[in-house]
């Protein structure tokens, strides 16, 4: 049995006081944290201008589109957003489908516009899902499968841009596949340029050293800025305008003449049209959900993000975007972790990241054209090392080796063929795994509970599983729960608890200290536990 009491003295008077401190919204936020917002926004802005640009251009897009995002992401969407703190752009995680479609759709310019056409769409979906309160949807996808889809992302985006960091044409890559890229990258070291792919291994040497120094004044620039500080001025003296093929540098062209009407809808009538809609609007806003979520974790005032009015906001800045000509954007969670550790305290942050931005493609195109290709890609290589660094497969094997075959199982199948069917393959794999642990099929999909209340406390008895496929269920008979009493939750009864459920019940136990519950937990000790992950899932002992 585990007891958790949230009303210790010292626990709630720290409470009571950050309360108190919690930073204000709107105009009266802008007053009281202009400065600390400014200044946050700035180093964001740093980091954002190589990754939009990068991200992009991995995408198939113009390079200077995903700044555009990026721009209405701050200056417009964050007046909008349900989170306080989260910085709206383009992501990595979207690169593959961006270039997968624009590539589907007839590859450059035309690509390019029947793909803002399939983005359009997808955003007016994703309004109407944060219209009906379904920004919770992306409870029901599995811990494993989600961390698994973006240790694949990271794996693709990896996959292409080794190739463009050594020099190698982009043109010759179209249409080919990770395991083939992967694959040719033996020949690609053998045809690199070399003052290119120096640029690029150098980029490396920064981005994966600088978190290793203890040097704070230097910890405080974004690495990737400092990257462009060198490839630039290495991009002057070597002439690479003259001297280099003209795929080596950023190419920006008439930037404010490209933004008008974009969209493109001929091809509505088409499966790959709608499969791409699905794919958009699916996967952008359950990355995006994560990113709101983890933000909420690491927000100094534990402020509760409106998923749903998030969820609204994306869907109105990307149908914005689509019809101009940018990327989809989503709560981005590199530059949203970069921006509460660079001291925001509002949504004021992600406004001034864009208008800084906005400030940039006024003034500054001539320099930005100088960036060499290879010094993005490195930021790119970098960013996708973190999806799928090895921590992330050591991290899932230690919570279960079930999670571990659920982990691979997405990879495998996104490498294979998309990144939908990689995700159906993963959460059919979970289904399986949970009726061979003994799982009812009957109750997969809803929750089977009985539920007492009384006077001072609720008696919840959960009955044959807890999982992933029927945790909403639960999460709506959790939030009925009032404030102040006691809540018991028995499992003597239930057969199985998942990974995704116990993840939930974790985080809805910190919850409930600030509302002044005590929340107990019974019957657990029946259960023989799949890992030595205290959160790991479980299966009644025989």
């Amino acid at each position: 049995m585990k007891t958790y009491h949230s009303s210790q003295k010292s626990r709630s008077s720290f409470a009571n006081s950050d309360r108190l401190s919690v930073p204000k919204d709107g105009m009266a936020g802008l007053k009281e944290n202009f400065k600390s917002d400014l200044l946050a926004g700035f180093l964001v802005f740093l980091l954002a201008l190589p990754l939009s640009l990068g991200i992009a251009q991995a995408g198939e897009f113009p390079p200077a589109m995903g700044v555009l995002t990026a721009m209405i992401g701050g200056m417009f969407v964050s007046f909008l957003a349900g989170s306080k703190i989260t910085v709206k752009g383009p992501a990595a995680g979207l690169t593959t489908i961006y270039a997968g479609c624009v590539t589907a759709l007839g590859a450059g310019l035309e690509g390019w516009h029947l793909t803002l056409g399939v983005c359009v769409v997808a955003s007016i979906l994703q309004i109407i899902l944060g219209l009906l309160k379904a920004g919770s949807l992306s409870n029901f996808f599995p811990h494993a499968v989600v961390h698994g889809m973006l240790a694949a992302i990271g794996l693709i985006i990896i996959s292409k841009q080794v190739h463009i960091l050594l020099g190698i044409d982009p043109v010759t890559l179209v249409g080919m596949k990770p395991l083939a890229l992967y694959a040719q990258i033996p020949n690609s070291i053998l045809h690199a340029s070399n003052p290119i792919a120096l640029i690029g291994i150098i980029s490396l040497i920064i981005l994966f050293g600088m978190p290793r120094l203890n040097i704070d004044l230097i910890r405080k620039i974004p690495a990737p800025m400092i990257v462009l500080l060198i490839a630039i001025p290495t991009a002057i003296i070597l002439d690479f305008q003259a001297t280099q093929p003209e795929y080596i540098l950023i190419r920006i062209g008439n930037f404010w003449e490209s933004i008008g009407y974009n969209p493109d809808f001929s091809a509505i009538g088409t499966i790959t049209f709608w499969k791409f809609v699905a794919m958009f609007l699916i996967i952008g806003s359950l990355e995006s959900s994560i990113t709101v979520k983890a933000s909420d974790k690491m927000d100094p005032w534990k402020r509760h993000s409106d998923f749903n009015k998030d969820l609204v906001a994306i869907g109105v800045g990307n149908t914005l975007t689509g019809i101009l000509g940018g990327p989809p954007m989503i709560s981005e969670v590199v530059r949203s972790s970069a921006n509460i550790s660079f001291g925001a305290r509002t949504r004021w942050a992600n406004f001034f990241h864009g208008f800084f931005l906005f400030i940039a493609m006024l003034l500054l195109i001539p320099i930005i054209e100088l960036i060499p290709n290879t010094a993005l890609a490195a930021v790119l290589i970098f960013v996708g090392y973190r999806l799928a660094s090895p921590q992330e497969f050591v991290n899932a094997y230690k919570t279960g080796k079930e999670q571990f075959l659920i982990f691979c199982t997405t990879i495998t199948f996104i490498l294979a063929t998309d990144l939908l069917v990689g995700m159906l393959a993963g959460i059919i794999m979970k289904l399986v795994i949970h009726l061979i642990n003994g799982a009812r099929f009957s109750s997969l999909f809803r929750a089977c509970y009985q539920l007492k209340e009384g006077e001072n406390e609720y008696h919840l008895t959960v009955l044959d599983q807890a999982i992933f496929s029927n945790l909403m269920s639960f999460k709506k008979l959790f939030k009925k729960f009032k404030s102040g009493k006691k809540i018991i939750i028995d499992f003597s009864q239930a057969r199985l608890i998942d990974h995704t459920f116990m993840e939930f019940l974790e985080h809805f136990q910190a919850e409930s200290h600030e509302n002044n519950n005590i929340v107990t937990v019974n019957g657990l000790e029946r259960f023989q536990n799949f890992s030595d992950h205290p959160l790991s899932g479980r299966k009644i002992k025989k």
